[in-house]
């Protein structure tokens, strides 16, 4: 084998683990570093009050535990946050942990409630 299609080969080898890295992390969920910063908290408050509009349920926002954020045609936010219990319903006043997802599009100053379901 002359060197040059060596070289080529080792430099292919070397490369294609980094290319097949970047493919899969574009994209990719990563962690909220602080689920206190005002701007994730404003999430999700209006993840739930979104979810009590459409459901009526009467959940009200206590905290944010965790979260992760995905960069696509605007920003996906995966939270897990800690609700109070359905007002006037048995187990009211009990905390509950849901997981979130709200789309935000801050240029446009949008926000879209895509998901709201109970953790196991």
């Amino acid at each position: 084998m002359n060197n040059k299609a060596f070289f080529f080969l080792l430099l292919s080898l070397v490369l294609l683990p980094l290319y097949a890295f970047a493919v899969v992390s574009v994209g990719g969920w990563s962690p909220i570093s602080d689920v206190k910063d005002p701007h994730v908290v404003e999430i999700g408050v209006f993840a739930v009050s979104e979810y009590d509009k459409q459901s009526k349920s009467g959940l009200k926002f206590v905290t944010v535990v965790s979260g992760e954020s995905q960069v696509t045609a605007g920003t996906n936010y995966r939270l897990m946050v800690t609700v109070d219990g359905s007002i006037g319903v048995a187990g009211a006043g009990v905390s509950k942990k849901y997981e979130a997802i709200v789309w935000e599009k801050p240029w446009l100053k949008s926000m879209n409630l895509t998901s709201f379901k109970p953790t196991v």
